[in-house]
């Protein structure tokens, strides 16, 4: 009875070394897999069991891949290709069918990739000339097959690239590097002629632009002239007409001065002429008396001659009536 807890013990023991032994703890970067019903899945514990289990590494697998493809024409065309591959969750089973249940399993379905790439590689390339290759066709052309990769090999195509594309035979890839130097001096020739057209055609707007704001300068400044002018005229125009007012009044004034002296001839003798008269007769008996008129006199015409002559007329006439004695 004593043995009891001793054996006890030591089942204990060796159950708890050979767990242990077994179970591992999962890392971040690690893919657990178990095989259940024919089916691959994922343990998503921390701990599993190291013996029923497949880690795998979930980080990238390079690959790289030198090959000889043939264009149209039979031309031989070297290509180098580079990327990386990732396991495919939503495929674990085609991964282990085509990488094993091994750890190395990414690196085995990384090589059955590369076969298939150079497949889809050269079967892209029989499709077109040599002159008609790039590397820009290519890659769209695998990234448009990166589902029928991942549904055939469990792998994503994390990233891919073309290093070189070039033809095979020396001559061949001296000729396509000519036409592509002759297709860039063509087309760099014509980006200069539109450049040249593009800064004349730039210029002849200019030129037109401002010979227009030019031309409304100058329309404007004929305007302002006109402008100008018809003020000037119409101020003209003002003091004429105030001259020819002024004039009327002062010939309508005349003609009622000499309406008043037709009536009344004694009042000559209060006019500027009659006075120079009286004085120049007091002074001088026998003298004759020159009158000066001025051009405003001389403006009255005949009717101040007449009334001078009037004026005399009875003059003389009052002196006759006079007897001599007296």
């Amino acid at each position: 009875m004593e043995l009891i807890p001793g054996v006890f013990a030591g089942i204990v023991l060796v159950i708890i070394v050979l767990i242990i032994l077994e179970y591992r703890i999962r890392q971040p970067d690690v893919l657990v897999l178990f095989e259940s019903e024919g089916q691959i899945d994922t343990r998503k514990g921390l701990f599993y069991p190291r013996h029923f289990s497949l880690a795998l590494k979930r980080t990238a697998y390079p690959i790289q891949l030198n090959m000889e493809c043939t264009a149209a024409g039979n031309l031989m065309v070297n290509i180098k290709l580079v990327g990386s591959v990732a396991p495919s969750i939503e495929h674990l089973s085609a991964l282990i069918r085509a990488g094993g249940w091994d750890s190395d399993a990414v690196a085995n379905a990384a090589e059955e990739v590369q076969v298939m790439l150079q497949g889809l590689i050269q079967s892209y390339t029989e499709q077109y000339e040599i002159q008609e290759l790039s590397s820009n066709g290519i890659l769209d052309d695998l990234n448009q097959q990166s589902t029928l990769i991942r549904e055939k090999l469990g792998l994503e195509l994390i990233s891919l690239g073309v290093l070189s594309l070039e033809a095979a035979d020396p001559d061949i890839t001296n000729a396509l590097r000519q036409q592509e130097q002759a297709r860039l001096l063509e087309q760099t020739e014509k980006l200069n002629h539109q450049a040249r057209a593009a800064a004349a055609r730039a210029k002849y707007e200019t030129d037109e632009e401002i010979a227009a704001m030019e031309h409304i300068l100058e329309l404007k400044k004929a305007k302002l002239d006109m402008e100008l002018i018809e003020e000037e005229a119409a101020l003209a125009h003002q003091r004429l007409e105030h001259e020819l007012t002024r004039n009327r009044m002062r010939l309508a004034f005349e003609k009622e001065e000499v309406e008043i002296l037709k009536g009344s001839p004694e009042l000559l003798m209060l006019t500027p002429q009659a006075a120079r008269l009286a004085e120049a007769s007091q002074n001088l008996k026998n003298a004759r008396t020159v009158i000066s008129l001025t051009p405003q006199d001389l403006a009255n015409g005949p009717e101040l001659l007449d009334l001078f002559q009037t004026f005399l007329e009875k003059a003389l006439e009052a002196k006759k009536d006079v007897p001599e004695g007296d």
